[in-house]
């Protein structure tokens, strides 16, 4: 544990590239294989469930510091992250005579995971209080600040997937590439990592056999084509005809596997799902071996892509019922062929892969990714443009633009030498409305000193008159009650990030000195700022106040311009989502 601590503060007070990669490949040289298997499965990706809940970390640990909760929570408002804080209070001793069975600092990482976290999701609250203890008692703070972390389910540090297969490629002699094959799958909820995955990750033994037969390849992700490229389209991308252009869905981006008479789903964040599709698993039985393609899962209402809304609801059940399965109809749409009759046909151009999965779905199971523009004889950006005006009729988010010559890359990566060559996203402007901040939480980390999470509401209908608005903020400011049949403010999204440093320190301000009431760590405020927020796509939901969920809701801007009675009203947000 202390050296994987170690590890930890290198890797979280470095913003060089260089030097975590060089930090990485020092850990890994020195670490058994058991301990190097942990260390990448948390590194990449891996989250372990949750193993004690949030409230018995924080009962423990006042226990522990001999601190009342009030005060405790006043600290963590204060420090703004609840592992810190623990650290903080918690004195050096937490028990002289706690016991924690034979595990000590020294240990390595596998046997704190396996022997002293992983049990503890078994236990009973006392006996997790109980233990807890004991494991902080023989670690300094910078490890039980860890340990906090792992147990609390809320680890993550400042490196990427790919920066790990870096180091470990770096590590083992082998080509980026083939650690990130190796990798596929490796940072699944269900999987405990063992030295011998270690040791197939490095190359120095084969895996299960039946595990290499599902096993997908790493995705290929698209670049989001910016302003710039948007102004001189043909200046930065060169020829429209040189792409290959699709519709953007909005979908679960996954790959089919067919090998060995079976057939495996992958999430594009490396998770198995066919059993959650069993309508796509069952069509795949009729590809050939040795076939792999790359698509989208999505629920179809008569030929057209329903709401991302209506994927969700396969996705968060447990068991899939029949009427469920009949109201929700996937489908896998597919976009590109990885392996054909059993070769890797990635480093193939586009179009000859675009050519050969034409011919293998001719008369296959799954529909095709229809290509757009194929129409014109020399097809422009200008028409392409007008086609993508059409994007959110049609139920997608715009178009993907392949060039023809591209090979299917890894990662996010530009193929290099290639310039532009790759997969880019040509997105539509997101949906916005213009809404009043409501509520305010403090932030994480650099942000827990300010108020940046905030609560957005819109009108229950229009104002009438600036003396009707006036009315709703001093019933606000008298903590009434609010009353559903005059005009009032309806909380709908909540969103933390599009704000400057500098904008988030005068919102802050203003939360301050308008706080009307407190509930926990949210502050009820005076309403008086206006942001227009953005989002990609709106949905019905029973489970908020406004009847509505908006899909990545962000701040845009700050609309010091606008007046609060001119925001928007909860029937802007109604005709939103009927399109």
């Amino acid at each position: 544990m202390r050296e994987f601590a170690h590890l930890y503060a290198q890797l979280d007070s470095s913003t060089s590239t260089q030097t975590k990669v060089q930090a990485l490949r020092e850990h890994l040289a020195g670490a058994a294989s058991e301990d190097a298997a942990w260390a990448v499965y948390l590194l990449a990706g891996g989250k372990p469930r949750q193993a004690v809940p949030t409230a018995i970390l924080r009962q423990a640990a006042c226990e522990a510091a001999g601190v009342p909760a009030w005060l405790f929570e006043e600290c963590y408002q204060v420090v703004g992250d609840l592992a810190e804080t623990m650290a903080h209070l918690l004195p050096t001793r937490v028990s002289e005579g706690g016991q924690t069975g034979h595990l000590s600092a020294q240990d390595g990482l596998a046997r704190w995971m396996e022997e002293g976290l992983l049990p503890l999701r078994g236990l009973d609250p006392t006996t997790q209080k109980q233990h807890l203890q004991a494991l902080w008692g023989v670690l300094d703070a910078s490890e039980r600040f860890l340990l906090t972390k792992l147990v609390g389910g809320g680890f993550r540090v400042g490196v990427s997937k790919l920066l790990v297969q870096r180091a470990v490629a770096e590590h083992s002699g082998s080509q980026p590439s083939e650690v990130a094959q190796r990798m596929m799958g490796y940072t699944q909820n269900s999987v405990r990592p063992t030295a011998q995955d270690w040791l197939r990750l490095i190359g120095q033994v084969q895996g299960d056999v039946q595990l290499q037969q599902g096993q997908p390849y790493p995705f290929f992700l698209a670049q989001a084509l910016g302003p710039a490229e948007e102004q001189a389209l043909e200046q930065a991308m060169g020829l429209a005809g040189d792409w290959q252009v699709e519709w953007k869905y909005d979908g679960i981006r996954a790959q089919v596997v067919c090998r060995a008479q079976q057939v495996w789903i992958w999430s594009r964040g490396e998770e198995l799902i066919t059993d959650r599709f069993p309508e796509v698993a069952q069509a795949a039985q009729a590809l050939p071996d040795g076939t792999v393609l790359d698509g989208e899962l999505l629920v179809m209402h008569e030929g057209r892509p329903a709401s991302f809304a209506e994927l969700q609801k396969r996705i968060t059940r447990k068991t899939l019922s029949r009427s469920l399965l009949a109201q929700t109809p996937v489908s896998f749409i597919a976009y590109d062929l990885l392996e054909h009759q059993g070769n890797d046909v990635r480093p193939q151009p586009q179009h000859w892969r675009r050519q050969a999965l034409e011919a293998l779905l001719l008369q296959g199971p799954f529909g095709l990714s229809p290509l757009v523009g194929t129409d014109e004889p020399s097809p422009s950006w200008s028409a392409l443009q007008t086609l993508r005006a059409q994007s959110r009729a049609r139920g997608v988010e715009g178009f993907m633009l392949k060039h023809r010559a591209a090979p299917y890359g890894l990662g996010r990566r530009k193929v290099e030498g290639s310039g532009v060559l790759g997969w880019w996203k040509w997105k539509v402007e997101p949906m916005t409305i213009d809404a009043v901040l409501v509520y305010a939480q403090a932030g994480h980390g650099r942000r827990a000193s300010l108020y940046t999470d905030y609560t957005f509401a819109v009108w229950s209908r229009t104002p009438r008159d600036a003396a009707e608005v006036q009315a709703v903020l001093q019933s606000v400011t008298q903590r009434q009650a609010v009353d559903p049949a005059a005009l009032h403010l309806v909380p709908f999204a909540k969103a933390y990030s599009g704000l400057s440093d500098e904008e988030f320190a005068q919102v802050d301000k203003v939360i301050r000195s308008s706080t009307v009431d407190k509930f926990g760590p949210v502050r009820s405020v005076v309403p008086s700022l206006v942001f227009e927020l953005g989002f990609e796509g709106i949905a019905p939901s029973p489970r908020h106040k406004s009847g509505l969920a908006l899909r990545f809701p962000r701040m845009l801007r700050w609309r010091t311009d606008k007046p609060l009675h001119e925001a928007d009203t909860l029937q802007t947000l109604q005709a939103l989502e009927r399109g």
